[in-house]
Formats: C-alpha cells, sequence, structure tokens
C-alpha cells in the first residue's frame, strides 16, 4: 500500500501528468511522468480502464502497479508518475509488470526535466 505521500491524488494533478507529462510506453502499461522538487518523495497514480476486464481484475491489477511503485519509493524521488495499465497487464505475470512499472519509472527519472 502507498503512503498518502506518495500518491498522486487530485483530479488536477492527474489531468497535468497526462496531458503534460513524459510519456513512457511498455507492452503491459503506459507511464506518464514529471519531475517535482529533487526534495519531493515519488508520487504515484494508477489508471485501470474498463477495457482492462472486469471490476475484480481490474482491482488486482491496480493493486499489483501499486505494491510494485511502493518498492520504489526508497529509491526515486523527485517525480510523479501515472501509470495506466492497458488491457495486456489483466493476464500478466506479476514479476513481468513489476518489471514493467520499475523500468518507466527508472526510465522517468532519468529523462524527465522539471
Amino acid at each position: 500500500m502507498l503512503a498518502k505521500a506518495n500518491r498522486v491524488t487530485s483530479a488536477t494533478d492527474y489531468r497535468r501528468l497526462v496531458r503534460s507529462g513524459r510519456r513512457a510506453r511498455g507492452a503491459l502499461t503506459l507511464a506518464y511522468g514529471r519531475r517535482t522538487g529533487s526534495d519531493d518523495p515519488l508520487r504515484v497514480g494508477v489508471i485501470v480502464a474498463r477495457n482492462v476486464g472486469g471490476a475484480v481484475v481490474r482491482n488486482r491489477v491496480r493493486r499489483r502497479i501499486k505494491a510494485a511503485a511502493w518498492s520504489l519509493t526508497g529509491e526515486v524521488a523527485g517525480l510523479d508518475v501515472v501509470v495506466r495499465a492497458l488491457p495486456a497487464a489483466a493476464g500478466a505475470p506479476w514479476p513481468e509488470l513489476a518489471g514493467e512499472v520499475r523500468d518507466h519509472v527508472t526510465t522517468l527519472a532519468a529523462t524527465v526535466r522539471r
């Protein structure tokens, strides 16, 4: 579970990140990232649309993405990320999904400017 300080919570922040954030695309997810202050923690938001599956499947995908992001909170700082699950994420094994989220966050942390 992500701590409150590590979550993107407002609709304005989601909109800003999706519209103007840098993108990283994989087979299972699409991530949007934007730099914040260097002292700010990593903040992660998750979008799982109905095209991913039913409610149970969507919630499982959402929990898995949050768990993968939680493991990165100590390593990455000063970045806001929104991860959008693609339909293929519903049937993906945990290591593959977690690896892709890790790749997106580390790539965005290295390439995104303020």
